[in-house]
């Protein structure tokens, strides 16, 4: 079982790798394509945009196909668009670039996931699933600063350190995946429960949290000048920080759930990210504070995602595949909206790097006012329409 699934894994690390890692690199990329910090920020605004709304569209597309095949090929596009990125030099190739290693990163999350769901006995599902999806834990917490580090030198190493862990997972998969077939499900099935009310409201949630962490998180690396005086080893030692504090977050978050309503666990969390993104100017004055600084922020952001799931899960547990693709899709466009909206901030109204953490702060407070909303006036859900069977659920 673990020689089908380790390739499974290593393709969902190579992704999370690649969607947070060009973060890390921003200034040498500004620098090498000759644009701005904010201008080459919006490589990863478009980045996750184009994933986001990609993933549905295309995982209906190859939804008859079979699950290897399926896999095969969206992990070939991403290899050959991170072969791409890696080899443009001028902004406008490496954003065509970025746009198609995009396409092959949205179908790979949902396809690696019901292909572990499909091929797991029932009483190993659902440790199968967090397996595959750990790939993108382990990406936050190691992926992301080994990416940095890697690409200190030269930011083209990093594309080609992603794209061939890629590849390996396209030879895994080639080598030891069995076909898999599911019923096919069309975009309208993919698309359906947002009609719901409830569902609209709590991607709403997870789309303002992330849209308040990239507007900060994307231009990191600048942002972070003073304490890391532009070393990128320190500015690894911090992104490592961070990343552990998620993956401790996750963690934590799995017993929380476990014992309380998922809705108030959440509200804690949401608190603590508004308070550090508020503090970051302060934070972030020494060495030692921005350590501690990242890892409090990284354990919130950490513990979010999960009581989410849980929510949504809950609405509609036949559903949840589906469900929770279009919490993945509601991730990655607060990621792109909030890569824009640094972007913006800088551009029009000249906040510094070192300051987004203010309007970072006033999302995130946005989506934790939102969430106590909704929390106080929620209604039992109506059931959520389902796929006729478990199977296409899975699809």
């Amino acid at each position: 079982m673990l020689k089908r699934l380790l390739p499974l894994a290593l393709a969902t690390f190579a992704v999370g790798t690649d969607s947070y890692v060009i973060a890390g690199l921003l200034p040498a990329i500004a620098t090498d394509l000759q644009v701005s910090t904010p201008a080459a920020g919006q490589l990863v605004t478009v980045f996750a945009l184009v994933m986001a709304l990609s993933a549905p569209v295309m995982g209906a597309l190859t939804s008859g196909l079979d699950r290897r095949s399926a896999l095969l090929i969206a992990l070939s596009v991403f290899v050959v668009g991170n072969a791409v990125t890696a080899l443009g030099t001028s902004y406008e190739v490496v954003m065509i670039a970025r746009i198609v290693t995009a396409v092959g990163a949205g179908m790979i999350n949902s396809a690696a996931s019901s292909t572990a769901g499909a091929i797991a006995p029932p009483e190993r599902r659902g440790r199968a699933l967090a397996f595959v999806l750990g790939g993108l834990t382990l990406a936050t917490a190691l992926g992301l600063p080994l990416g940095t580090l890697i690409g200190r030198t030269d930011w083209h190493i990093t594309l080609w350190a992603v794209a061939g862990i890629g590849l390996v997972a396209v030879l895994g998969i080639a080598a030891g995946l069995p076909k898999v077939t599911l019923p096919a499900a069309s975009l309208g099935d993919r698309l359906r429960p947002l009609k719901q009310g409830r569902v609209l409201a709590l991607l709403a949630v997870t789309t303002l949290v992330f849209l308040g962490t990239y507007t900060l998180y994307t231009y990191i690396s600048p942002a972070l000048q003073d304490a890391t005086g532009g070393s990128e080893s320190l500015l690894t030692v911090i992104l490592l920080a961070w990343g552990i504090g998620i993956l401790a977050g996750n963690i934590i978050a799995g017993r929380l759930v476990d014992r309380h309503d998922p809705a108030h666990v959440l509200t804690g969390p949401l608190t603590i990210a508004a308070v550090a993104l508020t503090l970051t100017s302060v934070a972030t004055a020494t060495l030692v504070s921005t350590l501690a600084w990242a890892a409090i922020w990284g354990a919130a952001l950490g513990v979010i995602v999960v009581p989410q799931q849980h929510r949504l899960i809950a609405l509609s547990p036949a559903a949840a595949p589906v469900l929770l693709g279009l919490n993945s899709s509601a991730i990655y466009v607060g990621m792109a909206l909030g890569g824009g909206l640094g972007g913006l901030a800088q551009e029009w109204f000249a906040i510094v790097p070192a300051a987004l953490g203010l309007p970072a702060a006033g999302v995130t407070t946005l989506a934790l006012l939102y969430h106590l909303t909704t929390t106080r006036h929620r209604a039992p859900a109506a059931p959520l329409p389902t796929p006729s069977t478990p199977e296409k659920a899975e699809a």
